[in-house]
């Protein structure tokens, strides 16, 4: 299933996300990791690509359960915050 196009302004969106790099690493472990864009309410709705935060390799898919977001969603947020919430601090970070 392909996404919405990008705009200039997702792209620099996504531009900063990865500069700011995994928002979970960030908050949690105060650390830089490299991260790819996860999209939390799909690719394809008005708005998808403001609704994008930074995961690493890890919290996104590889971690296993309680680690990683799509192996365990309950318990990913229960250990690192709900989507929403590391979606408005990263927002806080981006707009510094």
């Amino acid at each position: 299933m392909k996404g919405r196009r990008h705009t200039k302004a997702d792209k620099e969106r996504f531009s900063k996300i990865v500069d700011i790099g995994c928002i979970a690493c960030k908050r949690y472990h105060a650390v830089f990791s490299p991260c790819a864009i996860h999209h939390i309410d799909g690719k394809t709705k008005p708005g998808a690509h403001k609704k994008t935060i930074g995961l690493c390799g890890a919290h996104h898919q590889t971690g296993g359960y309680g680690v990683a977001l799509h192996s365990g969603k309950a318990v990913f947020e229960k250990k690192y915050g709900t989507e929403q919430e590391l979606l408005e601090y990263q927002n806080e970070l981006i707009n510094e």
